[in-house]
């Protein structure tokens, strides 16, 4: 049994003697194990970085064994992110979800194509690419089967002016519909309605929080687990991007 396919590595663990077990997404293989021998030596460390698009090579004498990868590197993102801490927390925080959340050896063609583009275009700088990272969010809670449905109120039915999100059923509500309850609401920035580019940290930090319920109460809850610690961390990071908030006057 083997196959060969790009790949982006996900995670590395330890094992053994120098080795690691190695998680790889891939276009028709979905997420998958394999132990790469050597894998956790100071030669081959570098290769198995998480973020890293690697050529990888699949071998196993049975179909449902671990098996053993071997690759050849690509594309070294996780080493060109190491500069910048913001693009790195993001990088940190996609495979994380994707490790955590994805089921093994199921095809995700439309979640590794996004992962892919955000990974090979991460030189650009994470704030260049913060509104596709939420939109790719909201595409792997889809994947997993609990996407959002942005297309219409779910109360009027109308198509414009969508302002906020049902947190209970993750429907899109208008500004109109959503007016008497926008404090239990939770905010739709415009960008996750579209395929615009934003800048405002404040509208990543909405965006964050608003897939982050999800993550949360689904993706992750459903099966009684935390969300992964380096997507906590890429939320704190934006929410230090935001102005101090005035304090409040004192009391007389």
């Amino acid at each position: 049994m083997e196959w060969q396919a790009p790949a982006i590595v996900l995670e590395a663990r330890p094992h053994g003697e120098g080795g690691a077990v190695v998680g790889v997404l891939t276009e028709a293989q979905g997420r998958h194990l394999g132990l790469a021998k050597g894998g956790a030596s100071r030669a081959q460390a570098g290769l198995w970085q998480p973020g890293n698009l690697v050529e990888v090579r699949w071998v196993a004498r049975l179909s449902e064994q671990l098996g053993a990868f071997s690759g050849e590197m690509v594309h070294p993102t996780a080493a060109l992110a190491l500069d910048d801490p913001l693009a790195l927390a993001l990088l940190n925080s996609a495979c994380a979800l994707a490790a955590d959340a994805l089921p093994e050896r199921e095809a995700q063609p439309r979640v590794f194509s996004g992962l892919l583009a955000l990974m090979a275009n991460l030189g650009r700088g994470a704030p260049a690419l913060l509104a596709d990272y939420i939109r790719w969010e909201a595409l792997l809670l889809e994947a997993l089967g609990y996407g959002l449905d942005l297309s219409a109120c779910a109360v009027t039915g109308t198509a414009g002016h969508l302002t906020h999100v049902s947190p209970r059923s993750g429907r899109a509500v208008s500004a109109e519909a959503a007016a008497p309850y926008a404090g239990r609401l939770l905010p739709l920035p415009l960008f996750l309605q579209g395929g615009q580019a934003e800048a405002d940290p404040a509208e990543w930090l909405a965006g964050l929080r608003l897939t982050g319920h999800f993550l949360t109460r689904d993706a992750f809850g459903s099966r009684h687990r935390p969300v992964p610690a380096a997507r906590e961390w890429l939320e704190t990071r934006i929410q230090a991007l935001l102005p101090p908030q005035p304090e409040a006057p004192a009391d007389a």
